[in-house]
């Protein structure tokens, strides 16, 4: 069997094996019998992959008739967007809902917070810490500032807390020194002080005592398990990874053109492409349209390589291509520069490429690359050097070229600049490659 055929097959058989075992469903634990609780982690970065997992895992605890869920919370923060999906899904369940603060609860994860029915911490966790920033670390935009402490507020007044804490959380302006929060720094509240100012009905160390403060002792548990497809959807939505993704994936697929055979480039641009794809339909920002119209893109882009149609094709398939990123993107203006970060990388590597190592694939095919060199034998001209100074005659008029006889050899010649009459003698002055350049020879002339 032909070893590309036997490649094919064996790729086939990892990526069909990979899909079964990224789509197959997560069990969740349980144990007890009576009311039913089901504990959903929110831990890591907050994106727009955990959004998708918070949804999946609130409506399987709401079709599975739980009595009451509980956000396990353990989080830096991270994207505004995302927090506030996320916290609009916890309000709109009707199942009662519970934030227990496992670690920490800063920023976005205590916005999250503080839209729970109800917040327990255990001993030792913070919650805070809210500043709204841009993607550059520094502090956002008035006017997103601004929207930001209107959400924080509408927060805490969902439960009748006192506005004034989630401000300072929000606002470094807000003075609080009694909670080592004053003007010009951002309020984290431990455990013992949410608990004090009435942002934490309890603190509790573990899940037992929690039951114990619901009232549901000899309830039954379930944990949401996040799936390995859900796993890797959180890696590559992350805003850090995309443009590395995508920089990867068109640097890959261009070298790969350069290249012979298909080898290491190609399978990293096709793996970073898929994996982008992938993580996003997993995510629900896109669907099959988006991978159809990335598939047109890739095919027009090779019948502009193969069958040149001054730039019509390729014009199209970029367009497809970028048109299929921004469609299963989340942010039109994010993926708009992530695509230009890597159409920067892949031109100056191609570049790079192309000088040092040179076209080695398919390029060659269609690129011409051969050169005739004088060491191969080929000469575009003979240099007459050895007949300047050689003394001939004219055999037709020079007007101001035409035909002269030199060293008994008819040669194509051309005066310095006047006319040069038939039977004169002429000097040669010049031989520049085939162009031939006489004076005319007067009598008693010293030339």
């Amino acid at each position: 069997m032909n070893k590309k055929i036997r490649l094919m097959i064996f790729s086939s058989m990892i990526v069909l094996a990979f899909v079964l075992l990224i789509f197959s469903p997560p069990q969740a634990e349980s144990e007890g019998e009576g009311d039913l609780v089901y504990y959903i982690p929110v831990e890591q970065a907050v994106e727009r992959g955990l959004e998708a997992f918070l949804n999946r895992s609130i409506k399987k605890a709401e079709e599975e008739g739980a009595d009451h869920i509980v956000l396990e919370v353990d989080t830096p923060g991270g994207l505004v967007d995302a927090a506030g999906d996320i916290a609009k899904l916890v309000r709109d369940t009707t199942t009662p809902t519970t934030a227990f603060v496992v670690g920490e609860a800063m920023s976005a994860g205590a916005y999250i917070s503080l839209n729970a029915d109800q917040i327990v911490m255990m001993p030792g966790t913070e919650m805070g810490a809210a500043q709204v920033i841009d993607g550059s670390g520094n502090a956002a935009s008035s006017k997103a500032h601004s929207a930001w402490l209107s959400r924080m507020r509408s927060a805490a007044g969902l439960n009748d807390r006192d506005e004034k804490y989630a401000l300072a959380m929000a606002d470094p302006q807000v003075d609080l020194p009694d909670y080592g929060a004053p003007e010009g720094k951002l309020l984290s509240l431990t455990s013992e002080e949410a608990l004090e100012v009435g942002y934490a009905e309890a603190v509790l160390e573990n899940r037992e005592e929690l039951l114990a403060f619901l009232g549901m002792e000899n309830a039954e548990e379930r944990v949401a398990e996040v799936s390995l497809a859900e796993k890797i959807a959180r890696f590559v939505t992350n805003p850090i990874v995309i443009p590395i993704l995508l920089s990867v994936g068109s640097l890959g697929l261009v070298l790969e053109l350069f290249s012979p055979g298909f080898g290491i480039p190609g399978i990293m641009g096709a793996t970073s492409l898929f994996l982008y794809f992938f993580g996003h339909l997993v995510a629900g920002f896109a669907g099959w349209e988006t991978l159809i119209l990335f598939g047109i893109g890739v095919i027009l882009l090779l019948i502009e390589i193969f069958l040149p149609s001054f730039g019509i094709f390729g014009i199209m398939g970029i367009g497809a291509i970028v048109g299929s990123l921004v469609l299963s993107s989340y942010s039109t203006s994010y993926i708009l520069l992530s695509v230009v970060i890597a159409g920067i990388i892949t031109v100056i590597a191609s570049i790079m490429f192309i000088k040092y190592v040179g076209y080695r694939g398919p390029f060659k095919k269609v690129i011409l690359t051969a050169q005739t060199k004088t060491d191969q034998g080929y000469v575009s001209n003979t240099s007459r050097s050895e007949i300047v100074g050689e003394v001939g005659e004219v055999l037709t008029s020079l007007r101001p070229s035409g035909t002269a006889l030199i060293k008994n050899e008819r040669l194509d010649v051309v005066s310095e600049g006047g006319y040069i009459e038939q039977g004169s003698k002429v000097k040669v002055i010049s031989a520049v490659g085939s162009r031939i350049v006489v004076r005319e020879e007067r009598l008693g002339s010293d030339d």
